[in-house]
């Protein structure tokens, strides 16, 4: 299991331990001192006499690549910019299917719906939802009330 911590902070902990070796202390000293078991210790003394500073250094988090690239969030982003009715949506309102398929079609990569959130977000993008109102409200009508009604209504003692 991975350790916690960024990439640097881990490389920090191995060049610390590294240097308390060098200062004269064991390895079951350095261990308790870091936070880390022995094994670790002994394991990062050896990387760093086979191949000194690199044998400790920070590796890049391996893991899938991902579908779409940089220039594909790019044009994604314009896209989902212009409007779902462009995209040739009924309505101006995106969801994960309607993204999915926006994706599909223009970038030729099947995203699964429920990771689309995840991908929307690191766009910068938040999940909103459509404030449903009817059409026949009136918004003047509804001030009046609340500025002249509810304050009477409202100061009355309850029988």
């Amino acid at each position: 299991m991975r350790p916690h911590g960024s990439p640097e902070e881990l490389e920090r902990r191995r060049a610390r331990a590294i240097d308390l070796i060098e200062d004269g202390y064991g390895p079951v000293e350095v261990a308790w001192m870091v936070g880390v078991t022995r094994r670790s210790v002994r394991r990062w003394k050896a990387a760093y006499r086979r191949q000194g500073g690199n044998g400790i250094r920070a590796k890049p988090a391996s893991g899938r690549p991902p579908k779409l690239d940089g220039a594909a969030r790019k044009r994604l982003e314009r896209a989902l910019l212009k409007g779902a009715r462009a995209a040739g949506f009924p309505t101006d309102l995106w969801t994960c299917p309607r993204v999915a398929r926006l994706i599909r079609t223009r970038f030729g990569v099947s995203y699964h719906v429920d990771h689309l959130g995840r991908l929307l977000r690191s766009l910068d993008w938040s999940p909103q939802r459509p404030e449903r109102r009817a059409f026949e409200r009136d918004e003047e009508a509804i001030r009046r009330w609340v500025k002249h009604d509810w304050p009477r209504i409202k100061k009355k003692p309850i029988a």
